[in-house]
């Protein structure tokens, strides 16, 4: 009787799984062969164990037919960099301010350490990557930004970011051909200026840009907060699903700032250039990513026109 009992627990835990993957069949059939563009940063990219989680979900996207694109940034381990060697970071609404020095440092850090290890991690997990800048095939061609307010505000004092850019182009060619070719393809946010200057651009602003030049089905924004939240009663309250006009109401209210401005912005890109889904998940829950595309519940907040 205690064997009969185990097993049939044994049996009951893989029904449960069956379901899970019956659950998910619509998903998988609806978007095999579309773009998903996913941003990876914040506290999901300096943990190990998440990283890996992240990556796992990506492979298996690839494996069942999803084309995914992983753009990422490295705020954090450039800020850290910069410490180290005696400068103080700077930032503007959400945006770094860049001298020559800190562009040095920058690209050492994205392209000689975070894409490396990301692709590293992809091959380790069964997967094949392959990393670039958006410097490589002329991906992101950018021109440097416009002074910026200081508080965001119009008439307010304004702030030279300095090698900041904003894209003008982006030629999606190279991300086709290593798509198509079985690999996933990893992008770190350094564009080429008009000059042939590195320049650095924002990671979401990268993904939402991208997502529309590669007409994805999705993007998918990861970062290291449970989505957007907005304040009822004098209550917080977590907000699963929002439209475009909401979103820019928020942040004309002030709702939304700081660093949460170039998220939200790159969703409203995203939408506005033709893409239907616009995610912000946390990628600090294991497995985020297919909790949100293959189950009817999904996780964080969709953005929608």
């Amino acid at each position: 009787m205690v064997g009969s009992k185990a097993m049939n627990q044994e049996i009951l835990k893989n029904i449960s799984k069956a379901e899970v993957l019956v659950e998910a069949l619509p998903y998988m059939r609806k978007f095999a062969g579309t773009y998903f563009v996913v941003k990876y940063g914040g506290q999901a990219m300096v943990n190990r164990e998440l990283m890996e989680s992240v990556i796992v979900d990506l492979v298996l996207l690839k494996y069942i037919g999803v084309k995914p694109v992983l753009v990422h940034g490295g705020g954090k381990e450039v800020s850290e960099v910069m410490t180290k060697l005696g400068k103080k970071p700077q930032f503007v609404n959400g945006l770094r301010v860049t001298d020559d020095e800190t562009m040095e440092i920058v690209e050492m850090v994205l392209m000689g350490k975070v894409n490396q290890a990301i692709v590293s991690l992809f091959n380790r997990q069964g997967g094949r990557a392959v990393g670039f800048s958006g410097r490589d095939g002329d991906i992101l061609q950018a021109r440097r930004l416009d002074p910026q307010p200081l508080n965001g505000s119009p008439g307010e004092e304004t702030v030279d970011l300095g090698r900041v850019g904003e894209i003008i182009q982006i030629d999606p060619s190279l991300i086709h051909t290593v798509s198509e070719n079985g690999y996933i393809p990893v992008v770190s946010s350094i564009g080429a200026g008009l000059n042939g200057e590195s320049l650095n651009i924002n990671a979401d602003h990268v993904a939402g840009e991208l997502a529309v030049a590669l007409k994805a089905e999705k993007l998918i924004v990861l970062t290291d907060v449970d989505g957007i939240y907005w304040i009822k009663n004098g209550k917080q309250e977590f907000i699963s699903s929002i439209s475009q006009n909401e979103i820019k109401a928020m942040i004309m209210e002030g709702a939304i700032s700081g660093g949460m401005i170039p998220k939200v912005e790159s969703c409203l890109m995203a939408l506005s250039g033709g893409v239907r889904r616009t995610h912000i998940i946390d990628g600090r829950v294991p497995h985020s990513l297919v909790l949100e595309i293959f189950t009817d519940a999904g996780i964080g907040t969709m953005v929608r026109q």
